[in-house]
């Protein structure tokens, strides 16, 4: 069956000032509806037609003929993620189990977001930064291009905050630190990130 584009868990104005609703037009609309479209294209005919997103990523992630499988179906998880790492009147200190697992794991809040932002700061060229429940504890990674924590073993994604130009560019120009400043402060859906601690039993 062929993949669609998810809805957007917001409308397209609904993070406005802090990503604007043309940002969301060119990066939902357009970079993901690409994606998704590129991603129907390759499976199609293939053994891998009736798998989920997930095992598309992680089969193709095993083998290097199926690179562009894994750059679009890859693609399509992590911006679906992203949005979702985000809401209205988000940002700010988490609370609930992200609030104790940072304070345990991290050194808590200020330092989490001094190694997060060093995280996307230091992502040469395009990619993502990632908070990860690893082996039980939290920790703090990145990733180039499409390249997504979810073919790590062992690993459990929480947070992701997309660095590649075309997800600020509109918005920031080439201030990738205004942009994740913004992100940290008025963004971040720590709702989402207890959901999917909850999900992997932590």
């Amino acid at each position: 069956m062929a993949f669609t584009l998810p809805d957007l868990p917001y409308g397209r104005d609904a993070l406005a000032p802090h990503i604007s609703e043309q940002t969301l037009n060119f990066h939902y609309g357009k970079h993901h509806q690409a994606y998704v479209t590129n991603l129907n294209g390759l499976i199609e005919g293939t053994d891998l037609e009736s798998k989920s997103l997930e095992e598309i990523v992680k089969i193709a992630a095993a083998d290097a003929s199926k690179a562009g499988m894994f750059n679009n179906a890859a693609q399509v998880w992590n911006h679906t993620f992203y949005w979702h790492s985000m809401k209205p009147g988000g940002g700010g200190k988490p609370h609930g189990k992200a609030a104790e697992l940072i304070d345990r794991d991290l050194g808590g809040y200020d330092e989490f977001v001094k190694a997060f932002k060093a995280a996307g700061g230091t992502q040469f060229g395009s990619g993502w930064a990632w908070l990860v429940l690893k082996d039980g504890k939290l920790a703090i990674t990145k990733t180039p291009n499409a390249e997504t924590p979810l073919t790590e073993d062992g690993t459990t994604p929480l947070l992701t905050m997309d660095v590649w130009e075309h997800a600020y560019y509109l918005d920031y120009q080439n201030s990738r630190p205004n942009y994740m400043d913004t992100f940290l402060t008025s963004l971040v859906n720590w709702d989402f990130v207890n959901q999917n601690l909850a999900d992997a039993g932590a």
